[in-house]
């Protein structure tokens, strides 16, 4: 009797020594096992993934050893968590804990939502890419000024004025290239429907019109003026006028200002309507519907000239001297 009493008792001794060892074991590989990942990894989690899926994924990336145990870890410890589409980098030799928290608190978005403005140029847009942090502005700009598209059987020169501003979804890892197709094909998909026949009408190349709505979304500050200002461009244009667009001399310049002075006019650049007759050698930005629509269709007018008078309007003037009167009203 006294020999079954001290197996028993050796017995449970044994059970609860086995016990002790294998929380020891749950204990360390949850909270100090640093094995994993080896070096910084990233994981992309989709849209709809389980947190069965997720953590076979964690395990197949090498971020974690076993995913039952890290499931069972996450019901004691985090019964609440609830895993993100998103994309989370782990850095190496993490515990499961620090992974869990991690996971809790959320990794940067799949995809980033980006919104061009009407009027941005490439470089404008190339700059809100890298802040968003999608890729370097240096290689947008690689692609923006070293690519063209076909347009109506004319070829551009890059991509300036082709990128069409709107909110576009960019997946986390797009390319340039990717993204540059994709702002352009919303271009096309933008142009009027009649844009032929319009070219055709006006004489003037789709390139050519669409580099005159650049001018208009730089200039214009109100819908209703767009067409209007279209038919000055147009009307200079055919007499063989200068535009004197300030907008231009901007778009030449190294940096912005808000005030140009009268050295600036002078500025050496084929991009000087002021010296220059005839249209810039490429758009100056990114012009928005309303203004490639004024573009394709101009109001008839016998204007000649405008003068920013405040508050978004302009005075439209048909001879010099009735603009020499404006500027003197609305500029001094």
């Amino acid at each position: 009797m006294r020999r079954f009493g001290r197996n028993i008792s050796i017995a449970v001794a044994t059970v609860i020594a086995v016990c002790a060892m294998i929380c020891a074991a749950l204990v360390w590989l949850s909270f100090a096992d640093r094995a994993l990942p080896v070096a910084t990894t990233a994981v992309t989690v989709d849209k709809g993934a389980s947190f069965a899926e997720v953590t076979d994924l964690l395990r197949r990336r090498g971020v974690i050893r076993s995913a039952r145990l890290f499931r069972l870890f996450v019901r004691a410890e985090r019964p609440d968590l609830s895993v993100e589409a998103a994309e989370y980098n782990f850095p190496a030799h993490e515990t499961m804990g620090e992974v869990v928290a991690a996971l809790a608190a959320g990794g940067r978005p799949v995809v980033v939502w980006l919104t061009v403005p009407e009027g941005f140029t490439a470089r404008q847009i190339a700059h809100r890419l890298e802040d968003a942090g999608v890729f370097p502005a240096a290689d947008f700009l690689h692609v923006a000024f070293g690519t063209s598209i076909q347009i109506d059987g004319v070829r551009t020169k890059n991509l300036e004025g082709y990128l069409f501003p709107d909110t576009y979804s960019i997946p986390r890892d797009a390319s340039p290239a990717s993204v540059a197709a994709m702002m352009t094909r919303q271009f096309v998909r933008e142009l009027p429907r009649d844009y032929r026949k319009a070219a055709q009408r006006l004489r003037f190349s789709v390139p050519q019109i669409v580099t005159i709505a650049s001018l208009i979304e730089r200039e214009a500050k109100v819908d209703r003026e767009r067409p209007l200002m279209a038919g000055v461009y147009y009307n200079r244009l055919r007499r063989g006028m200068p535009l004197q667009v300030d907008a231009t001399i901007e778009y030449a310049l190294p940096q912005h200002k808000s005030a140009l002075s009268y050295g600036d006019l002078a500025i050496d650049s084929p991009y000087n309507t002021y010296v220059h007759a005839g249209l810039p050698p490429t758009p100056i930005a990114n012009p928005g519907k309303a203004s490639l629509d004024a573009a394709f269709h101009p109001r008839k007018t016998d204007f000649l000239y405008y003068v920013y008078m405040g508050d978004g309007r302009h005075k439209f003037s048909k001879t010099l001297e009735e603009q020499q009167r404006a500027e003197r009203l609305y500029l001094h």
